[in-house]
């Protein structure tokens, strides 16, 4: 029989679901079964509140690697599953503290869970008792009730399951559990921030970039595939569409005021993923801008560059500084991608001093007198779409 690895998987917020919480168990689990599908023979069983999820034993890696970037698990454990007698649970417990004594730590603590109330002991007696259990069979241990080095659980269920500290999750709620955005993505360090804070809220992602060769490089734009392929391990897969912008952009340097490109710029962007939006069934659109980060991200322009959607417009840094923004990016691997040194469209014919307080209907007809319309359309007939699995960087897989 081959050797496997069990874990059991937290969930938090969907607790808090109530009428609709199925709903959310369900698409959390499909989620686990889409990802671990990429291992074979894995298996997700669900219990009220619990996942459990076995594995090979020798993709137990993969297994952690996927748990840990998956929006709505708020912890996993590799877990023993034992019979429902004292001493099967006992010698479980032992084991999950002898390996915590083999790394190094001295001081524990037992939390015990009991769902099946015919088990002859109650939580806190089964607590007690497998303390005491440990004790004697790792006697350098010692117990503290509140500052314990490790902590070993115990549930009791359809069978006991003992583990220790569970592996953080990224908590939140299942990809997809929200609908589907845009996200315009850009090589910076701030728009693929913006989508991995989004995905962790349940919004499944497609991620737009604008491309304005030869003004932006093909190094530029494998930045941004490179940047897709990193978020696409947290959304569980991204459809990349990148978009022709040269002659949009073109056209904006030659007729607009000077002072208003960026603006005209941005505003362009927001009509065309409105449309890409109808074409994907999305039902918002999803920017990395923050208030007062450079001129076009002031309240009064913020308001005219999304007046060209009548999508529901999300920034989830509008109220950060750039250095929760760089701390979020090391974290999750994104940093040092965008950090290299080529530069996306929205740099290029940026001008020297930018308008910083936008009249909506003023420059409403200023962006309707460059008549864009046909060369957006001529953009979106020659996006070019990529598709990224989830496991391409995550589990190697080429």
């Amino acid at each position: 029989m081959e050797d496997t690895t069990l874990y059991l998987v937290k969930v938090g917020e969907i607790l808090l679901k109530l009428g609709n919480r199925q709903e959310f168990e369900g698409r959390l689990r499909t989620e686990l079964k889409e990802r671990l599908g990429e291992i074979p023979n894995a298996k997700v069983d669900y219990s009220p509140g619990r996942f459990f999820v076995t594995v090979p034993a020798a993709r137990a890696a993969d297994a952690e690697a996927i748990l840990a970037r998956t929006p709505g698990v708020n912890g996993f454990a590799r877990t023993l599953r034992t019979e429902k007698t004292f001493a099967a649970v006992a010698k479980a417990a032992v084991a999950v503290a002898e390996r915590e004594v083999a790394a190094g730590k001295g001081s524990f603590k037992v939390e015990s869970r009991r769902s099946d109330k015919s088990f002859p002991l109650g939580s806190f007696e089964l607590s007690r008792d497998l303390g005491a259990a440990i004790l004697e069979a790792c006697p350098g241990l010692h117990v503290d009730l509140h500052r314990p080095a490790f902590t070993v659980h115990a549930e009791i269920r359809e069978k006991a399951f003992v583990f220790g500290d569970p592996e953080p999750g990224l908590r939140g709620l299942p990809v997809g559990s929200q609908g589907r955005g845009i996200l315009l993505l850009s090589g910076g360090i701030d728009s693929p921030v913006a989508g991995y804070l989004m995905a962790r809220r349940g919004l499944a992602l497609d991620a737009l970039y604008f491309h304005a060769f030869p003004y932006t490089s093909e190094e530029a734009h494998e930045k941004v595939k490179d940047l897709a392929r990193v978020l696409a391990g947290f959304t569980g897969g991204l459809r990349l569409w990148t978009v022709p912008f040269t002659e949009v952009q073109l056209a904006i340097k030659r007729g607009a005021r000077e002072d208003l490109t960026t603006l005209m710029m941005r505003a362009a962007f927001m009509e065309i993923a409105s449309r890409l939006a109808a074409r994907r069934h999305a039902n918002c659109l999803v920017t990395g801008e923050s208030l007062g980060q450079v001129a076009s991200q002031t309240a009064p322009n913020l308001r005219f560059t999304q007046s060209t959607t009548d999508l529901p417009v999300l920034r989830p840094l509008i109220g950060m500084d750039k250095e929760e923004t760089i701390a979020t990016a090391r974290r999750i691997g994104t940093y040092n991608i965008s950090i290299r040194p080529y530069e996306d469209c929205c740099v290029i014919f940026s001008p020297k001093h930018p308008l910083l307080r936008a009249e909506l209907q003023r420059e409403r007809a200023a962006y309707e007198a460059l008549a864009l319309g046909p060369l957006l359309d001529q953009a979106l007939e020659a996006v070019e779409r990529m598709d990224i699995a989830f496991s391409e960087r995550i589990l190697g897989a080429k």
